[in-house]
């Protein structure tokens, strides 16, 4: 479903963070892919009109609102891009599904299981229109990750039994940092679990087409009050003498019992913290295998390290791979073999996917029946978290 002249116009809620990277991505990826449907940046959203309109000039979009009604009512709009804080998610997909426009929504897809259903719902009611929805777990394009995923289906892997998912950060590490919503509970729904762990939790089950079944937990909040935010500077803020509480968790464990796929009966281990002194952005994924195993840390994400556990005994280690080539997932469309990509491409292999299932009919992924499952392990964490039970069922 696109206008007449075969163009998607997009509406895009908020303008931080990732509002500059989801900016980044549909600008750049028609120009470097050969899409099914020009993709339009017409609208850009936010609260406050000042800044709103100064992110309008900085990311290229035509125009600026600051009520997200007004843009889901304007017919002129084919697609809403939620990049709002996790409170918001779940009135805004579902006024704009039901309006009959598609939706990509930022991860996770909301701050509870039940709102997380009621988005699954407007979901399904609007593909029964042709309408579209995906959730924004853009790490599933990175090309390393996309390549691990060609090799477990391959059965290079063979049968795995264990894993490791960790995402460690240490923006946190300064006890004196400001509030942000990221640290309010009512925002946000869940710190460093929902923010971050939501990613490792999603590639497992992508990689492997496995399930986490059931879940042992701790969750940890380290320092409980932060300085609030003072006087707006440009697109930031400055810390003021007030204090505020954090509500959410610094930093989650939790051990899984996987079902189904190529990891059945697997066990799992997660790890997700902002605490984590050194480390900028290391997500870092680990499966061992029955024929072989992969390693992939984000922090060098160009790379992939394999293991083939066939191959000679003298042979056997980790090696090296350089995901550049064109034969690797997306890289075709960039620089030469040997040159790296960064972590904006990921945006713009998202807009890619979901442009080209827009225009072709046809579901894209992750869905939000998948947004709605790591949802309910998020949950699953948290309930083992203040229960001290040993395993907490996911479903």
């Amino acid at each position: 479903m696109t206008d007449a002249a075969g163009r998607l116009r997009v509406a895009m809620v908020g303008y931080g963070f990732m509002g500059a990277a989801h900016s980044q991505g549909w600008r750049v990826a028609p120009r470097f892919f050969d899409l099914p449907a020009e993709p339009v940046m017409r609208t850009i959203v936010g609260r406050d009109a000042g800044r709103v309109e100064a992110a309008r000039r900085r990311f290229g979009w035509e125009r600026a609102e600051t009520d997200w009604r007004r843009a889901i009512d304007d017919p002129e709009i084919d697609v809403v891009d939620i990049c709002s804080p996790g409170a918001s998610h779940a009135q805004i997909a579902i006024a704009a599904l039901d309006a009959g426009k598609h939706v990509l929504c930022e991860k996770p897809l909301a701050n509870t299981v039940e709102e997380a259903e009621t988005m699954v719902a407007a979901a399904e009611r609007a593909a029964a229109r042709g309408v579209r929805s995906t959730v924004g777990f853009s790490y599933r394009r990175v090309p390393a990750i996309g390549f691990a995923r060609r090799l477990i289906a391959e059965g290079r892997l063979g049968v795995i039994r264990q894993l490791r998912a960790l995402y460690l950060q240490d923006w946190l590490t300064d006890e004196e940092g400001p509030m942000t919503w990221r640290l309010d509970k009512e925002q946000a729904g869940s710190g460093s679990l929902g923010d971050i762990g939501a990613h490792a939790i999603d590639l497992v089950e992508h990689l492997t087409g496995s399930r986490v079944a059931s879940v042992s937990g701790t969750l940890a909040t380290f320092v409980e009050e932060r300085p609030l935010l003072g006087e707006t500077v440009g697109l930031s803020g400055t810390a003021s003498e007030e204090r505020g509480q954090v509500t959410v968790d610094d930093a989650a464990w939790f051990t899984a019992r996987l079902e189904g796929g190529v990891a059945a009966g697997a066990i799992g281990a997660f790890e997700a913290t902002r605490y984590a002194t050194g480390r900028k952005n290391a997500l870092r994924i680990e499966l061992s295998g029955s024929r072989g195993a992969i390693a992939f840390d984000l922090e060098a994400m160009n790379e992939l390290q394999f293991c083939d556990a066939t191959a000679p005994a003298g042979e056997q280690g980790f090696t090296r791979i350089l995901v550049t080539e064109p034969e690797h997932p997306y890289m075709a469309n960039w620089w030469p073999t040997g040159h790296a990509i960064g972590y904006e491409h990921a945006f713009s292999h998202q807009v890619v996917d979901f442009v080209t299932a827009v225009a072709t009919g046809e579901d894209p992924e992750p869905s939000f029946a998948d947004g709605l499952r790591i949802q309910r392990v998020l949950d699953a964490v948290t309930r083992s978290a203040a229960s001290g039970s040993a395993w907490t069922p996911t479903a």
